[in-house]
């Protein structure tokens, strides 16, 4: 069944909370739609902007999901990799989602900046960093 964006993007606010983001990045988020990257090494927030957005709203249309804010993890063995932290239209693992976040992991779409054809779905070791962003722990 598919949930409306409304609902989708009023459970993104909650994880973003949750998560503890930096308020304004939230804000930005809930009242202009801008999707965030957190950057590492200290998790400092960036709007995504061009192909980097088109590629989100594109897997958003796929998947009938809604990214509120993309992990990026830099220099790893596979090159760059976007975490993608999205709602879904399973309304019934929001809770598991919950829970994960609690646990400090997330369900996400992994894009590959250098091999776009590895890209795939898992869960992510996330962390609150100094600047109120996300880092990949693992």
């Amino acid at each position: 069944m598919k949930i409306p964006v409304t609902d989708k993007k009023a459970e993104a606010v909650r994880r973003m909370n949750l998560l503890g983001i930096y308020p304004e990045t939230i804000q930005q988020f809930d009242k202009e739609g801008f999707v965030s990257v957190s950057e590492p090494p200290i998790g400092a927030y960036f709007w995504v902007q061009g192909e980097e957005l088109d590629r989100i709203r594109e897997f958003e249309k796929n998947y009938n999901a809604l990214v509120y804010t993309v992990v990026r993890g830099r220099y790893l063995e596979f090159g760059t990799l976007d975490a993608y932290l999205y709602v879904s239209d399973e309304k019934e693992e929001w809770e598991l989602d919950i829970e994960n976040i609690h646990n400090k992991e997330a369900f996400a779409y992994v894009y590959n900046h250098d091999y776009p054809w590895c890209s795939e779905f898992g869960y992510i070791g996330i962390k609150l960093t100094v600047a109120a962003g996300l880092i990949r722990t693992w």
